[in-house]
């Protein structure tokens, strides 16, 4: 048998046994013992230097091409094991539906929240925003509160050693030079005194938001909660407006059955002022006739001189409650802090 018939019979047996491997570590192995630095191929070449002048060239050229041939098959068995190795090890049906990630949902309190505010735009309400640092001229001055009233005790409230001041909206009527300490805002009720500085009435508007207050935390306290107002200035508003604006939020947050009454009360931003009362099957649940859900008012002359409205000209009413109070009686639950703890088993139920 000739040199070059050794390098085909070597060819052909390389390329069997390559192929003939089953995983990466015997195609490894099969290089070795052929190709690699002792093997039997590697062998083959170093005979070449052996061979007579003129045939030489014939055998160089046999075996570069049978090294190239080898190298080729080397990679194709290699890139077949490889796939393989990726399948899965059970039959998979690739029919069946993927495994879809779980979608999130909206807090509770966001969810009333939102149908608060849808309940008012359908009577034609929009929503405005302040800032969450107010001053004392927006949170108490200018809503005719004096200066010794409780909620501007350092007891009551959190008031900032040093802050920026809030970006101011308007140049209402004692606004200018009259800011006073920095706080974060007690009520929202400092949103309405922005937008009326900054637009002449008519006006319909919801202030919903983060509000803060001195509160040790319990059952049905929090430091931080949040609030919603409203607020309704024009010609010849009444009290009936009020009322009937209370009876159609609540029915449309707690259901048709829901009875609503004012008692007198004593707000220094409204006069005359109420709390409201309200009673519905959930509150029979709770073991009561009615149970108080928040406080409103007609708007107090003063507070439409503090922004520049005349009080002879226009009128309006303004209430506001807490959104998790709302939550706690819709839901049936019997914690505030459940809202605040992120914790998902609560959070899902909703």
């Amino acid at each position: 048998m000739s040199f070059l018939d050794d390098i085909e019979t070597l060819k052909q047996a390389a390329l069997t046994d390559l192929q003939a491997a089953r995983e990466l570590s015997a195609l490894e192995q099969a290089k070795g013992a052929w190709t690699g630095p002792h093997g039997k191929f590697t062998a083959l070449l170093k005979q070449l230097g052996t061979l007579p002048r003129e045939e030489k060239p014939a055998a160089g050229k046999q075996i570069n091409a049978a090294k190239a041939e080898l190298e080729t098959a080397r990679a194709s068995c290699r890139e077949a094991l490889e796939l393989q190795a990726a399948l899965p090890s059970a039959p998979t049906d690739f029919t069946l539906p993927g495994r879809r990630r779980p979608v999130g949902r909206l807090h509770p309190l966001t969810q009333v929240t939102d149908e608060i505010v849808r309940a008012f735009r359908k009577i034609g309400f929009a929503v405005a925003d302040g800032p969450e640092v107010e001053d004392d001229y927006h949170c108490f001055d200018s809503l005719n509160t004096p200066a010794d009233h409780p909620a501007r005790d350092t007891q009551d409230t959190f008031y900032l050693a040093d802050a920026a001041s809030p970006a101011k909206a308007g140049s209402g009527a004692g606004a200018a030079g009259a800011a006073g300490r920095y706080l974060l805002r007690t009520h929202t009720s400092s949103v309405q005194i922005r937008v009326m500085q900054s637009q002449p009435p008519p006006l319909r508007i919801l202030a919903p938001g983060r509000v803060y207050r001195r509160d040790n935390a319990d059952a049905t306290h929090n430091p931080t909660f949040h609030q919603i107002e409203g607020l309704y200035v024009d010609r010849a508003v009444t009290v009936g407006d009020l009322k009937g604006t209370v009876e159609f939020v609540f029915q449309e947050l707690m259901g048709t059955d829901v009875k609503v009454r004012f008692r007198p009360h004593y707000f220094s931003y409204t006069e005359p002022s109420f709390e409201i009362d309200f009673s519905s099957a959930l509150v029979k649940k709770m073991g009561k006739d009615w149970l108080e859900i928040a406080g409103c008012g007609m708007v107090h002359p003063q507070v439409f001189e503090n922004v520049g409205y005349d009080p002879e000209v226009w009128t309006g009413w303004a209430f506001g409650f807490g959104i998790e109070r709302i939550a706690m009686i819709r839901y049936g639950i019997n914690d505030i802090r459940l809202f605040y703890e992120n914790d998902v088993r609560f959070l899902r139920q909703f």
